[in-house]
């Protein structure tokens, strides 16, 4: 069923009133509707279809759990979301793929890091395996290691992200959820129950705020989340030519500095079987800012960049040194360079233009003056705030919502 051709029922109350269409929005509905059969769920969305912003935009890589500390809710939920995302796609017959990913040190002092991790997949009930450099070649010939060991996750996989917001669409309109689109959020007030768009009202008795790029705002509309504001950081790839002559079988990312908030770039493979390389992480100037000056408010600008600075100026997670290394592969070359150090063959000319860009909804603690790394669920008045749903949030998508609800009913 297309989206535009969806009528929605001309009533506005609903027992359960999600702001917010992405992936973890229209999960959270399906397990709503899974736990409680006869509730009037509606969920509400200001554009006019479905997977405009990240979810849609999303690297479709299914993640098996590997970098998040022990005790983080990331560390909790990505195996087993990553093996309900997977059965779900498998039941439906929606594309996903086991390819595997491939963690190469970019340095010869990486091996502790490369130890680290293979620790926490342990601790996380992650499959991983250590490879040598015969091993390395055999399964990913084009890749390099500086230390000649690497790192091999079989449970890594693709997906396709639109396949699975679409079907989600048509299973959750098929059980009686009503989504409405162009419905942007102006007012909410707890108190009452009550939610103002541009448009209408609707009423709710218990509201889940999934809006993404815009969940910091609704959760002070309904006075919580005060400390918390959304830094948005832009990730741009590029497509790798397929006639570069580059075997590129798998996912192959380098070791990350676990001391700084970002992965570095790598090269993912689509389910398709196409090749891409990024994202950068560069600071992005509005929430919205995908192209040039598209959505930027200048208001929201400044405010952006003193966050930045207090970031800069505080340092935490390394992110002075961030700024020194991550900007700079805004420029091509200095892109490259980064991705030759995973497959020495690439380059320059083997970078096609990509359309892709995906903007991270990074939430930033402005009482510590640090990023925040794992998801963060508020409760507040007859709401629910799911804030920095940023990686791995597709993949843990169904564990989360089954985490919310069990928090929701405590």
């Amino acid at each position: 069923m297309a989206v535009e051709s969806f009528q929605h029922s001309p009533s506005r109350i609903a027992d359960f009133l999600i702001v917010g269409a992405g992936i973890v929005g229209l999960t959270l509905a399906f397990e709503l509707r899974q736990q409680y059969k006869d509730a009037r769920i509606l969920i509400l969305e200001k554009e006019r279809g479905l997977g405009l912003h990240a979810s849609g935009r999303n690297s479709g890589v299914l993640h098996a759990g590997i970098y998040y500390p022990e005790g983080t809710l990331k560390a909790q939920i990505c195996r087993d979301g990553a093996e309900i995302l997977f059965q779900f796609c498998e039941k439906r017959k929606l594309p996903m793929r086991r390819i595997g990913k491939i963690i190469v040190p970019l340095l010869k002092g990486d091996d502790a890091q490369l130890d680290l991790l293979f620790a926490r997949a342990n601790q996380n009930g992650v499959t991983m395996q250590y490879l040598d450099q015969q091993a390395l070649k055999s399964l990913e010939p084009d890749a390099q290691s500086a230390t000649g060991r690497a790192l091999w996750s079989p449970t890594t996989g693709s997906f396709e992200p639109k396949a699975i917001l679409n079907h989600l669409y048509e299973e959750l309109v098929a059980s009686g959820v009503e989504i409405y689109f162009n419905e942007q959020v102006e007012h909410v007030d707890p108190t009452s129950g009550s939610v103002k768009t541009q448009q209408q009202r609707f009423y709710f008795g218990h509201l889940f705020n999934t809006a993404g790029l815009h969940a910091d705002r609704i959760a002070q509309a309904c006075g919580v989340g005060e400390r918390y504001g959304v830094l948005p950081f832009k990730g741009l790839y590029y497509r790798l030519d397929p006639q570069s002559g580059l075997d590129i079988r798998h996912h192959i990312y380098p070791v990350p500095d676990l001391n700084m908030p970002f992965l570095g770039v790598h090269f993912t493979r689509s389910h398709a079987g196409e090749i891409f390389l990024g994202p950068t992480a560069i600071p992005a100037f509005g929430r919205e800012n995908y192209r040039g000056l598209q959505g930027i408010a200048w208001p929201e600008t400044l405010t952006i960049f003193r966050n930045l600075i207090d970031l800069y100026m505080a340092n935490p997670l390394n992110f002075r040194q961030y700024s020194h290394t991550e900007c700079l592969r805004f420029f091509k070359p200095l892109f490259v360079k980064a991705a030759q150090a995973l497959a020495p063959k690439l380059q320059e000319r083997h970078l096609l233009p990509c359309e892709k860009v995906g903007i991270r909804p990074q939430l930033f603690d402005r009482q510590d003056r640090s990023l925040v790394m794992d998801f963060v669920v508020v409760s507040g008045e007859r709401s629910t705030h799911i804030l920095n749903a940023i990686s791995p949030a597709f993949t843990c998508s169904f564990a989360f919502a089954k985490f919310v609800l069990q928090k929701y009913s405590e």
